[in-house]
């Protein structure tokens, strides 16, 4: 009995040793099919190189080339093995995989630590993955830790080194690994922590780097960069230990003397970017190779207009600026005082009544019409439909220019103007000047009561400064990728004539006399500056736009939520806003004089047949754009004919079939314009600008 139970035991051994081995080949040849089947379906090496798996990145460039900001995944040059310091090779090996050079994808040694530690734990680490199999997990799995992904892993590491030599190895991780603040790839940690490429990299900041696999938010340069430091004195103890560095070499590294380059601010730019990158979608269709967009921001005039908005204006309300440039770029923009606690942007997305900066298409009407600067007209009380509008000051001051009267913005001139040209002329001026919504052609709609866009209406002030020329509002000046390829290049916009030279110098004379003596002198700068205030009831919105040396900026001001803000007008903090940014983003430009004084042509000043055509008596008719007679000149001075449309009340521009598109003038297309109160006919008033019936 006794001599059996040993040959029992022998014969139970050697069959599980049967089993096992079985068990052992079976699964060594599945092990090796799955590599073999992995190895067929790897992609190329070129493939792997391309990194556009892992997003697009978008990296926005100020005029001067400063980076702005830099949106989704962070890539810089896809450095070749040769070009890699070896200093950075030796140190990502010492701290994630000293046995590199020796395993075949997979280190015994680390496995079984890895399990060790997953016995005690409960939980898998990842203390056991080579650089191979890291590599595998970041191109091909997910991140969760499973026994099934582990095995996975193991299986893609092997048929990585059967595919691709450990240099290759190497360098497709050294890529793209992910190293924190949206970086892929040691050049593009090396660029975004130091501001150089990775080429360049010396020992302490390779250090860095290599440290940041483990945990890149921990240890991350720009979050904390004493954590940084101590990592990089682990990598390059790490270094020293396994024979990568020479303990010599190591003493003169000091990690608190080490350079990071301190992140991009992004808060006020943050606005601009957000209203630029939307427009790429109509620009440009490449949407996974790295590009640069290069903007018109001026990082200085951006700052500028950060502080000028946070100093003055008032607690309790937010802030707004845009600042156009001559041809349109835009050179700041400041959608509201802090952008962390409010991304919207007030801008170009709120609409706020513009107050007494409306006006701006007021005088243009009244100047195209035949006015001038210089004519008189009466500041009296006056009622229109029933609607009574009332100075600022409760005061009337009777006989008046209409430079002094605009200078003083007085109501009641602006609603004597739009009585006898027509409010539908004012709202045409406005559409014509690229004011888009719902406008009113309520009397009331002279004193600003439509809702604008700071962005629309600098626009409009842009286009009086460049003596009537239409000016398009652009962002982005061109795209290219990260190789230099050209996608886009901005090119200027057809321009438009939206009013007479003579009539955008009248308008800038009366903007400057806004500023010099007016209800504007808080932007005054030392310069020539034209410009106009704009206050709704009640103080809820103040607004200055104007000009100077080829800028024009437009500053608003005023609560969310439209309530009404003490003291608030837009000659005070809006005006003193405009100033303050003005001084710093004109100063290295030269000094202009504005030019007022255009001559009026031949055929304003005296109607011939060109103009209007004559009749048999020598009357003068006016003509239509077919030269049709459309009725006799009325002797009203300001060219307003009851009998005719109010859109008619004005000569048209240069380009009227254009004019015609942007006001939806075809008469098929028009919706019936909503009924206003009216006053029983009335006997013509002798004075022309007197409210008519």
């Amino acid at each position: 009995m006794a001599s059996s139970s040993p040959s029992r035991a022998k014969a139970y051994l050697v069959t599980a040793l049967k089993w096992g081995g079985s068990i052992f080949l079976v699964g060594l040849i599945g092990l090796v099919v799955a590599v073999a089947i992995a190895m067929s379906q790897l992609p190329d090496y070129h493939t792997l190189s391309r990194r556009s798996d892992l997003g697009q990145m978008v990296r926005v460039r100020a005029a001067d080339g400063t980076l702005l900001v830099a949106l989704g995944p962070s890539f810089g040059r896809w450095l070749p093995y040769a070009e890699i310091p070896g200093t950075m090779r030796s140190a990502m090996i010492a701290v994630e995989d000293r046995r590199f050079r020796n395993h075949i994808g997979v280190d015994p040694i680390g496995v079984a630590r890895s399990f060790k530690v997953r016995l005690s734990t409960g939980q898998w680490r990842q203390g056991g993955s080579t650089i191979t199999q890291q590599l595998a997990r970041n191109i091909f799995l997910s991140n969760s830790r499973t026994f099934g992904r582990k095995l996975k892993e193991a299986v893609l590491a092997l048929a990585l080194e059967r595919k691709f030599s450990k240099d290759q190895i190497l360098e497709l991780y050294l890529n793209r690994v992910y190293f924190g603040g949206g970086a892929y790839g040691i050049d593009a940690a090396s660029r975004t922590f130091y501001g150089h490429g990775a080429e360049h990299l010396k020992l302490g900041e390779a250090a860095i780097i290599a440290g940041l696999v483990k945990a890149p938010s921990n240890y991350s340069p720009t979050a904390d960069i004493e954590a940084a430091r101590g990592r990089a004195g682990v990598v390059i103890n790490s270094m020293v230990e396994n024979g990568f560095l020479p303990a010599s070499a190591a003493s003169g590294v000091d990690p608190a003397d080490i350079k990071v380059q301190p992140a991009a601010k992004q808060n006020s730019v943050r606005y601009f970017t957000d209203w630029a990158l939307p427009q790429l979608d109509t620009l440009i269709d490449e949407t996974s190779d790295p590009i640069d967009v290069w903007t018109t921001l001026d990082p200085g005039m951006q700052s500028a207009a950060n502080r000028s908005i946070n100093a003055n204006a008032p607690g309790g309300a937010q802030g707004a600026l845009v600042a156009l440039d001559r041809d349109g770029a835009v050179r700041a923009m400041i959608g509201g005082r802090d952008y962390v606690s409010s991304i919207y942007n007030r801008a170009t997305q709120a609409e706020r009544q513009p107050g007494s900066s409306w006006k701006l298409f007021v005088y243009l009407s009244a100047l195209e019409s035949g006015m001038k600067p210089s004519d008189t007209i009466v500041d009296e009380p006056v009622t229109i439909n029933g609607w009574t509008p009332r100075n600022s000051t409760r005061a009337y001051a009777g006989q008046v220019t209409l430079r002094e009267a605009f200078a003083r913005s007085i109501n009641t001139v602006s609603a004597k103007i739009g009585d006898a040209l027509g409010f539908g002329t004012i709202a045409d001026m406005a559409r014509r000047f690229g004011i888009s919504g719902n406008i009113s052609t309520y009397p009331s709609m002279v004193l600003g009561t439509s809702d604008v866009r700071l962005i629309d209406m600098t626009r409009a002030f842009a286009a009086v400064q460049s003596g009537g020329i239409s000016v398009a509002p652009y962002a982005i000046r061109k795209v290219v990728t990260a190789d230099g390829r050209l996608l886009y290049q901005h090119q200027s916009m057809e321009q438009r004539v939206l009013v007479a030279p003579w009539v955008a110098a009248g308008m800038t004379d009366l903007l400057q006399t806004a500023v010099l003596s007016g209800t504007g002198r808080a932007a005054q700068i030392g310069r020539p500056v034209a410009g106009k205030t704009g206050t709704t009831s009640s103080n809820k919105d103040g607004w200055f736009i104007g000009f100077s040396s080829g800028l024009t900026t437009g500053v608003w001001m005023g609560r969310d939520d439209a309530r009404t803000i003490a003291g608030l007008q837009g000659g005070t903090a809006p005006a003193r806003a405009f100033a303050d940014f003005m001084k710093v983003a004109v100063a290295k430009r030269p000094v202009e004089q504005f030019q007022t004084q255009v001559p009026i042509p031949d055929w304003q000043l005296e109607p011939n047949e060109e103009v209007y055509g004559m009749n048999a008596s020598d009357e003068p008719l006016l003509v239509d754009a077919d030269g049709n007679p459309i009725g006799t000149a009325p002797a009203d001075p300001l060219g307003y004919d009851p009998a005719q449309d109010p859109s008619r009340g004005a000569p048209a521009p240069a380009d009227k079939a254009w004019l015609d598109e942007v006001l939806d003038r075809n008469p098929q297309n028009r919706p019936a314009p909503p009924p206003e109160p009216r006053q029983p006919p009335q006997s013509a008033p002798a004075d022309p600008l007197q409210p008519r019936p």
